[in-house]
């Protein structure tokens, strides 16, 4: 916006608006910035030149670019006058999302062949299939043939995996409010990691199920701190997220899984083991499953390794008593997964269509997890290779709120670190995704900003929007 062009649109806002007029200058930025009017670096009249073509005095022009600074639209240099902050063009937003990389997604790889596997894969199954028979109620815990095929996929983790202990069940949330629902009452208390899946947070909450952090290190969860919860606070569960942890990225030692495990079967606490990023990394340490088999209920399924819309999840229970237990739980909130649902899934598990699209998914990871540790090699990130999202610990003068909601003005979504909290301590650092609907160049562009953002906090005040 050259000094000399006119400001005839934000004249007219501010004549028919009673909001203050230095709140809604800031706001019309925003708002001009959002619709391409207003670019990067661009440079803004000076506060006499604004003063006079919107007919106010310099007091009021000075405070609309001061809260303008402070939500993080412009920035004023000595010399060289007041321009719009931004080193780096915003991603341009797609449908509202811009680059969402607050959704933990997996990318969704370019590979038309694959593609076409699917859907041929999916209209011979439409061809072949009663269609009256899936749009019938049935049993909870899937057919014969779901069940088969989930012990098909879950024998790369539980080799011992048997159709009499398994459920299908629609997406590993539902099962998990199940299995807290089963295993507390309110007020009760589940050990968890001190940063976690915040759908567990949200579960515990709406059942009124108390949250016990346990305090992470580099190898997982505290097993000191499991066991003093074991001895004093008499937990009725450990949940826990051992690979690829959400948010942090850390797979849990063998070492500590074993300690865990110990703890676990000498305090007879059952352990919800929630391995949604399990099938990912090509050498995964051994499940709790297989070191406290007696104990375990172990939750997997295909948001996290296929796509988050195939709503077909598998749990592995310790025994077919408690898997028919879990099934009543499941029944009386669910009434059952999707027969339709459940048959695509079975088909791709058999046909070898899951694993290839495994595949293609772990190798897309690889390529953006590499494309993120260049732009952010002077950042401490945790990341995994394999893995399609990673932590990203701030050291700069930006806060986590800030940081979080000045990316999201430039279309950029991240998620702050108190969404996943469970002692009330956040450490200063942001959850980013490299999947979802992101192209290969939308990832690069996103992940070029934020090293931008990064490396150049001029004004870390950002607009919550």
């Amino acid at each position: 916006m050259a000094t000399a062009k006119p400001m005839q649109h934000w004249l007219r806002r501010l004549e028919g608006s009673d909001r203050p007029a230095y709140l809604l200058i800031a706001d019309l930025i925003a708002e001009d910035l959002r619709t391409g009017r207003l670019g990067a670096q661009e440079r803004l009249p000076t506060l006499r030149q604004l003063a006079d073509s919107l007919r106010l005095n310099y007091t009021t022009v000075a405070r609309a670019y001061g809260e303008a600074r402070k939500r993080g639209l412009i920035d004023s240099r000595p010399g060289m006058g007041t321009y719009v902050r931004g080193r780096s063009p915003a991603v341009p937003l797609r449908g509202g999302s811009g680059a969402e990389m607050t959704m933990n997604l997996p990318p969704e790889p370019e590979d038309t062949a694959l593609v076409e596997r699917l859907r041929e894969s999916a209209r011979d199954l439409m061809a072949r299939t009663d269609l009256y028979a899936l749009m019938r109620y049935q049993d909870f815990g899937g057919s014969p043939e779901d069940k088969d095929a989930a012990v098909q996929w879950l024998r790369h983790r539980l080799p011992d995996c048997s159709a009499e202990r398994v459920l299908v069940c629609p997406g590993i949330h539902s099962a998990l409010a199940a299995l807290v629902s089963q295993l507390a009452r309110p007020g009760e208390l589940v050990c968890v990691e001190s940063l976690t899946y915040p759908g567990i947070k949200a579960i515990a909450t709406q059942l009124g199920v108390q949250l016990h952090a346990l305090a992470l290190d580099d190898e997982g969860p505290s097993a000191a701190d499991f066991e003093q919860a074991c001895k004093t606070l008499k937990p009725k569960a450990l949940y826990c997220n051992p690979t690829l942890l959400n948010p942090t990225t850390l797979t849990t030692s063998k070492r500590r899984r074993e300690a865990l495990a110990d703890i676990a079967l000498r305090y007879s606490v059952p352990i919800i083991e929630d391995d949604a990023y399990s099938m990912l990394p090509r050498e995964v340490p051994p499940p709790l499953a297989l070191l406290a088999p007696e104990l375990t209920y172990y939750v997997t399924g295909f948001s996290k390794c296929l796509g988050a819309g195939l709503r077909t999840a598998y749990v592995s229970a310790p025994s077919e008593r408690q898997a028919q237990r879990l099934a009543g739980a499941l029944r009386a909130t669910t009434v059952m997964a999707s027969p339709v649902t459940n048959a695509l899934a079975t088909r791709w598990v058999v046909d070898g269509s899951a694993q290839a699209m495994l595949q293609a998914i772990r190798n897309e990871s690889i390529a953006r997890q590499a494309m993120a540790a260049r732009h952010l090699a002077r950042h401490a990130v945790q990341a995994q290779p394999e893995g399609f999202h990673l932590w990203l610990p701030l050291s700069s003068s930006w806060s986590t709120v800030e940081f979080a909601s000045y990316l999201r003005t430039q279309g950029v979504g991240v998620v702050a670190s108190a969404a996943f909290s469970t002692d009330g301590d956040p450490p200063d650092a942001v959850r980013i995704c490299l999947g979802g609907p992101l192209t290969r160049d939308d990832c690069d562009a996103a992940m070029r900003l934020i090293a931008d953002t990064l490396d150049h906090p001029l004004h870390p005040h950002a607009t919550v929007m």
